[in-house]
């Protein structure tokens, strides 16, 4: 299975030159790290940043410069700093090409549930739904079963929806999945050495296999 950091570098390979992207906590603000020098994007925090580089080394944190998940970042040239007001009329107009967001749960059909779970303290929505409603792409980034190795791919979440057949793309540490327009998780690309019978046994949604399944390439 991918770690993490595995998970955010295959992300890393679905962006493309002329983005503006949003990262969302947790795995996907560790696709900052693996952006190919190469490409021009410009990746947007929703608590007032445009321009978000890599992580800082310890010699050059700041602890005034933060991400939406409270993290230190630091910031590329031409960078610019604004209020949440500003931040979240780019969203709402529909300036974000490209979204990655963590989640707890994600249904066949694309929706997508990532800010509460009932009875447990959690963090809150933040600008997930604000998001999911105004990104032209989103792709999930997250683990393929809890803790108790139960299904996060299902036919219908069970916890409070952030946003209804809005997901195109799931990366798990087990898989990359497209969510068909009909419903279902197509199986493109599997994680080194695991098999598509693993796959099918811990996806409780309808899962589409057709043909040969290749490996990621992570590297």
């Amino acid at each position: 299975m991918l770690d993490k950091n595995q998970i955010a570098k295959r992300i890393a390979k679905e962006v493309k030159n002329g983005q503006y992207i949003n990262l969302g906590i947790g795995i996907p603000t560790l696709v900052a790290n693996y952006i190919p020098n190469d490409l021009e994007v410009v990746l947007q925090s929703e608590n007032g940043l445009l321009g978000i580089g890599p992580f800082p080394k310890e010699d050059d944190i700041d602890p005034d410069l933060i991400n939406a998940g409270k993290q230190t970042i630091t910031m590329t040239k031409g960078s610019a700093l604004f209020s949440s007001a500003e931040s979240f009329a780019m969203i709402r107009g529909g300036h974000v090409h490209l979204t990655i967001l963590g989640a707890m749960e994600v249904s066949e059909n694309g929706d997508i549930a990532n800010w509460k779970i009932p009875g447990k303290m959690v963090k809150g929505m933040g600008g997930a739904m604000d998001l999911v409603a105004s990104a032209e792409n989103i792709i999930v980034a997250m683990q393929h079963c809890s803790k108790d190795g139960k299904s996060k791919l299902l036919k219908t979440c069970s916890l409070p929806i952030t946003g209804i057949k809005c997901v195109k793309k799931v990366v798990t540490d087990l898989a990359v999945l497209k969510i068909l327009p009909e419903g279902g998780f197509k199986l493109l690309e599997r994680a080194p050495g695991i098999s598509v019978e693993e796959i099918r046994s811990k996806t409780e949604g309808r899962l589409v296999v057709e043909g040969e399944v290749p490996e990621m390439d992570i590297q």
